[in-house]
């Protein structure tokens, strides 16, 4: 049997990212991945889900009913976290998403104001989902939902297949991060982090 492992570095050039450096924007075919570490991400200039796009807006309902944009949050670095209260490793991955809420929220970061967490639930209870959030301790107050499950707009936009599914982005809206789990969700944001 064949086993393959792919770094973070062969995924980006994989996904066709610019990055820059000291030499400015390169081509992702002339990067090592062992060079990916410390690099920049380069904004894409365009909306969507790749590392470097602009992310798409997502405008969906709080559990009282107001509607959330991500786009409020512009200026913090976001994660948005894709989730539901039925989803079991979405449930045990809370913990973590909950301890980087509560280690990065007062922070001081180079160039974002904050960081924050945009909550997409894929629930289709608001019950149900009111109560995950309670029982999780999911603090932060920007918790979305259509209550459309897998038929979920933003899910789709996102191009969202299977969950926990987290994405990062920055203080300008450009994903700098997908799927960050455990700690290497936290490494992803100390790269940002000026003082804890």
């Amino acid at each position: 049997m064949l086993t393959w492992k792919i770094g973070v570095g062969a995924v980006l050039i994989a996904a066709g990212v610019l990055i820059s450096n000291d030499q400015g924007a390169v081509a992702p075919s002339r990067i090592a991945a062992s060079e990916i570490t410390e690099q920049t991400v380069v904004p894409s200039g365009r909306v969507g889900t790749r590392i470097g796009d602009t992310a798409p807006e997502i405008a969906l309902n709080s559990p009282k009913g107001k509607v959330m944009k991500l786009s409020e949050l512009r200026g913090n670095l976001v994660l948005i976290d894709f989730w539901a209260s039925w989803c079991g490793p979405c449930r045990r991955e809370n913990p973590n998403v909950v301890s980087a809420y509560n280690k990065y929220k007062k922070a001081k970061f180079k160039s974002a104001e904050g960081f924050d967490v945009y909550s997409v639930s894929l629930d289709s209870d608001v019950e149900r989902w009111k109560a995950a959030i309670a029982a999780d301790g999911l603090v932060w107050k920007n918790h979305v939902s259509d209550l459309k499950r897998w038929n979920s707009e933003a899910a789709a936009v996102y191009g969202v297949s299977s969950i926990p599914m987290s994405i990062l982005v920055d203080e300008n809206g450009v994903i700098i991060g997908k799927n960050l789990r455990g700690m290497e969700l936290h490494r992803q944001i100390d790269r940002h982090v000026a003082r804890l």
